[in-house]
């Protein structure tokens, strides 16, 4: 061994400190039920979103053998309204973590996907899924999910439209 360490060693050791300090606070300032309230809370996320995540990991995975490239190009190519609006809807319904979605973005392109689809996918995918549907229901109530929603996908449509014929050209 030459002593050289893996690309994420940085990265853990910046999420072990960051952790480290959000737990000191919370220890230092919550009380048992808060913290215990707080557990559950992740646990109920972990497991919503664990399952997902796995499978968007798969999905990623298989979808240059399986997606054929004639169809992304008529659905996604292009700088049109309805591509925009596709990879937007794909975006809002699909639960791909930054780690997931960067690649898959990247081989959607590879297989025709224009510039804007891509844009509006990477705006609505962080912001919509449907676990984050979910998660913005509990905590904000179902009327300002139900604004929040078609609000994001009109936005990231017209963005990924916009950009699609003029900056990204």
């Amino acid at each position: 061994s030459s002593g050289k360490r893996g690309p994420y060693y940085q990265k853990v050791i910046v999420w072990a400190v960051g952790m480290a300090i959000a737990l000191g606070y919370a220890f230092l300032t919550k009380t048992r039920e808060e913290i215990g309230h707080w557990m559950r809370e992740t646990w109920w996320f972990v497991r919503l979103i664990f399952p997902l995540l796995l499978a968007g990991v798969f999905v990623v995975g298989i979808i240059g053998a399986l997606l054929p490239e004639a169809w992304v190009t008529e659905w996604l190519g292009g700088a049109s309204l309805r591509s925009s609006f596709l990879a937007t809807l794909i975006g809002a319904m699909s639960y791909f973590a930054t780690m997931t979605e960067a690649p898959l973005v990247h081989k959607l392109m590879g297989l025709g996907m224009g510039t804007g689809p891509a844009l509006a996918l990477l705006l609505t995918g962080p912001g919509l899924s449907l676990p984050n549907w979910l998660a913005i229901a509990r905590v904000f109530g179902v009327k300002k999910a139900l604004v929040y929603v078609p609000t994001l996908v009109v936005l990231g449509t017209l963005v990924g439209w916009i950009a699609g014929n003029t900056v990204l050209r």
